[in-house]
């Protein structure tokens, strides 16, 4: 049986996990179909490649020491027991779609099983059906469940899927470097650099820590219930937008956000100036060669400038600081705190990932994540992949959640939120395009 030790932050996502705050992210994918596709057909096409993935076959081997636990292949594994058929309600609309996917993200996975999900939606408007994707962070993130994703899909099933590193050796490797001197030192000078540097993101997070705002609408205290909303915008619009008055795609997708933000919380009589509202962009450090987890994350933190009435203007701040995070880089800066846990020993994830879990509004009021999809035609079972909307996990003690990808001409918007705390989510889904006609129409 292949076992593979768990990261240490793959570790981390493990122990933040809350049965009000489950640790999965997901994903909608909607697809028209040209022919009637079955739905028994659809369910066996999606065990069967499932059942190829090795990753998938995989759950977590937990250990009577603390702190200890190892992904191993589940020897009897029946993908079909991961594989869900449901009936979204008529009309079977983007709300009603929506309304459902909420009920289902809301569900923890079953933390002794293989950690990941495939619910089967059927019903919707002009014979689509749409596959909502349940991975748990310590299985992957985003970027890895888009790799695991495409797999699904026709023609890229027998793609294989990279294993995990093999089991560390404490001992033995320890050996192996007192047997080479030249190891020895070149280890011993990586744990120093990694010391300073670690030591320089603590500091650095100490320094960003702020009180939240009292009474803000995007502090709640954790719910199981959720809801969900899905906005498509257009990729064409948002590309006038940066061409107009600069920045990258994803810089305008944050001016929308704070721009969607500020009509908002307006809206709900919340005071918008002075009010300083941060986001987590989560950043991607994949490199080709040996992965040690399942997550290669990084972050920025971004002060989104809700109080600034110019819409070109808020694009301008936004652009200037994150144009200042990527000059210092994702190994340095507060938003870099993934790094501490992927150093930290797994057993202090267990005592320290409650309190990190509930510290995180000193940092951040939301995450707003921006997915990368490679830009091609996808089909499953012959229909086409139309629509795919990413789904980001709510922090514990946060109200809203963003997340976001490009495919084929849209941008679009998976929005999470706490039902209690963000009963007009609906309102905050105007906003969105409302804030990007705002900046479309500045010349």
């Amino acid at each position: 049986m292949t076992t593979t030790t768990i990261s240490a932050l793959d570790w981390a996502f493990l122990c933040l996990e809350q049965d009000t705050a489950p640790m999965h992210l997901g994903a909608v994918a909607v697809f028209r179909p040209r022919r009637l596709v079955h739905r028994e057909e659809l369910l066996s096409r999606l065990a069967e490649r499932a059942a190829r993935i090795p990753r998938l076959r995989q759950r977590i081997e937990w250990s009577w020491l603390p702190g200890q636990a190892r992904w191993a292949e589940v020897a009897d594994f029946d993908a079909a027991r991961h594989v869900h058929s449901h009936q979204v309600v008529s009309p079977g609309g983007r709300e009603e779609l929506a309304a459902l996917v909420a009920e289902l993200v809301a569900d923890p996975l079953d933390l002794r099983r293989p950690l990941w999900e495939l619910h089967l939606i059927t019903g919707l408007d002009g014979d689509r059906f749409a596959i909502l994707v349940k991975f748990h962070h310590a299985l992957a993130d985003g970027r890895g469940a888009v790799e695991i994703g495409m797999r699904l899909l026709d023609g890229l099933a027998g793609e294989p899927t990279p294993d995990l590193p093999a089991p560390r050796r404490p001992l033995a490797d320890a050996l192996d470097l007192v047997r080479r001197p030249q190891q020895l030192f070149d280890a011993v000078r990586g744990m120093l650099a990694t010391s300073g540097e670690s030591l320089g993101i603590a500091s650095s997070m100490v320094r960003n820590f702020r009180v939240p705002v009292p009474g803000s609408p995007l502090r709640a205290p954790s719910s199981p219930a959720r809801r969900v909303a899905l906005v498509p915008l257009e990729l064409a619009q948002l590309r006038r937008i940066r061409a107009r008055h600069g920045g990258t795609t994803n810089d305008v997708v944050l001016a929308v956000v704070s721009g969607a933000l500020r009509r908002w919380l307006d809206n709900r009589g919340h005071p918008t100036e002075d009010v300083p509202v941060r986001a987590l962009v989560p950043v991607s450090r994949r490199r080709p060669g040996p992965r040690t987890g399942n997550n290669q994350l990084s972050g920025y933190l971004c002060d989104l400038p809700v109080g600034e009435p110019d819409p070109v203007a808020r694009l301008r701040t936004i652009r200037a600081e994150m144009g200042r995070n990527k000059s210092t880089g994702p190994l340095r800066g507060p938003g870099a705190f993934p790094l501490l846990a992927e150093r930290m020993p797994p057993i202090l994830h267990q005592v320290a990932a409650p309190l990190a879990g509930h510290s995180a509004a000193l940092l951040f009021d939301l995450v707003v994540t921006n997915v990368p999809l490679p830009d091609f035609p996808a089909r499953l079972a012959g229909a086409e992949l139309t629509e795919l909307y990413p789904v980001a996990p709510l922090a514990p003690g946060q109200a809203l959640g963003i997340a976001v990808s490009q495919y084929r001409g849209a941008v679009h918007v998976g929005l999470q939120a706490n039902r209690t705390a963000v009963p007009d989510l609906e309102k905050f889904c105007e906003a969105l395009p409302l804030a990007a006609a705002e900046l479309d129409d500045r010349v």
